[in-house]
């Protein structure tokens, strides 16, 4: 069994990329499950948001669960696989663990500490959970990263010194518009972001806030929280006309503006127009950023803003990364503690050598193959090798957890004729498989 992470994230693909390959949140526990389907895919997380979209995954292979991952991810988004390759990072066991830790405590953010990934993380797993996607090693993984980002958080007050996208959005608006109580401001949407944007501008005195959103009910409770206005989406246009700065995060699968009507408000106006789109994938047309008079910024136009580390910022990620490493040291004693791995390794070489006498034997019998004929049969006998242990390697995985493992371990290894040296090699680890106590995973 192996961890192995994938993904592409705002330091790896530009905004059009990363808007292809975000999962809408009415399919996650589809694609969950259809991963979980796939070759060598042991258990697996989806993480999808406007900056990043990953997968956390146990395989049986690093090789082919590093193939189907990104299979996967293109055959989902209906994208070439090698088109996407140059976007997309892999992390193996260690590192894929550290980088969960960083990015569950906002040190892989773009915004430096930002605590909006930590719960975003927890839905992550809670969603896995409902597909039946996690077992023994992410349910415990994921437990441990989110109780490590929360310490973290106590600990070092990293979000203290942290901005936001919202925050960035903001200050845009005060450099474009140094006086904010004479300014019209407009949100598009109701949700997180739009209310840590009215959290940003609530000091800044502007003239009007109006909230537009496609629920009215939604638009409202945040304008009664903070004082400002609610429109109905229906009024999205009279709005805009109205609007100096328009804060754009609707969660909408498509453009809420675009360039025709964005042009259209354009010519009865005099004065700037200032937009604002922090959604992933895109609210507003990219074309809008042409048309005389209107100032365009996406996420990617606010990294510079968010960007620059303060000594203390820098004191505390360095504090942090010193116990990312010590976290991710204990995990890996957690799970060696287990037990199963030699078990596991121990199936797969009694498998693999199976496989290898048979084809020693098919060559014998079958002379005249030829070389490419050879490797064909190989790669699929491997296959089938592959498929028909992926399920007992689940099984095996689950039993340590399990009240009475060791009587199951025990039968799991006659079972599959497992060699004492594997039991030998369970008991130096400290868990001896004749007493269930010392067995028993501990969580």
């Amino acid at each position: 069994m192996y961890i192995l992470s994938i993904g592409l994230n705002h330091k790896t693909a530009p905004i059009e990329i990363r808007e292809k390959f975000a999962f809408k949140e009415t399919e996650e526990l589809l694609a969950l499950t259809a991963l979980q389907q796939e070759k060598s895919i042991l258990e697996n997380v989806i993480l999808s948001t406007c900056n990043r979209t990953e997968i956390l995954a146990v395989v049986d292979q690093l090789h082919t669960g590093r193939y189907y991952l990104k299979r996967f991810l293109a055959t989902w988004f209906q994208e070439d696989m090698q088109a996407i390759e140059p976007y997309l990072y892999f992390f193996e066991e260690e590192e894929a663990v550290s980088h969960l830790f960083k990015v569950t405590t906002g040190l892989d953010s773009l915004v430096l500490g930002e605590t909006q990934i930590l719960g975003q993380v927890k839905q992550a797993y809670k969603t896995a959970q409902e597909a039946g996607s996690t077992g023994t090693l992410l349910n415990q993984l994921f437990q441990e990263a989110i109780r490590f980002a929360k310490t973290a958080h106590h600990a070092t007050k990293i979000n203290d010194h942290a901005a936001s996208v919202s925050y960035a959005a903001v200050e845009v608006a005060k450099k474009l518009y140094q006086d904010m109580t004479t300014q019209s401001i407009l949100l598009i949407g109701a949700g997180q972001m739009s209310e840590l944007a009215l959290k940003n501008l609530a000091p800044l005195s502007a003239r009007k806030i109006t909230i537009v959103n496609r629920t009215l009910q939604k638009a409202e409770e945040l304008a009664t929280q903070f004082h400002s206005t609610a429109a109905p989406f229906s009024a999205l246009e009279s709005e805009l006309e109205k609007a100096d700065i328009v804060l754009v995060s609707s969660g909408a699968d498509s453009y809420v503006l675009t360039r025709n009507m964005v042009e259209k408000v354009a010519q009865k106006r005099t004065v700037p127009l200032l937009i604002i789109d922090i959604a992933l994938p895109r609210n507003v047309e990219p074309l809008c950023a042409r048309i005389p008079n209107v100032f365009l910024y996406d996420l990617d136009d606010l990294h510079g803003i968010v960007s620059t580390n303060t000594a203390e910022r820098i004191r505390i990620t360095e504090q942090l990364e010193h116990n990312i490493r010590i976290a991710t040291a204990a995990f890996f004693e957690w799970e060696k503690q287990l037990g199963v791995v030699p078990l596991i390794h121990s199936l797969r070489t009694n498998a693999l050598t199976v496989q290898q006498e048979v084809m020693e034997s098919l060559t014998h019998k079958l002379p005249d193959l030829t070389e490419h004929e050879y490797v064909i049969i190989r790669k699929h006998m491997k296959s089938i090798v592959n498929q028909l242990l992926k399920q007992p390697i689940l099984e095996v995985k689950e039993m340590a957890a399990h009240e009475n493992a060791a009587q199951e371990i025990e039968i799991f290894q006659r079972i599959f004729k497992l060699t004492d040296e594997v039991t030998e090699s369970i008991e130096m680890r400290g868990i001896n498989v004749a007493q269930d106590d010392r067995w028993v995973a501990k969580k």
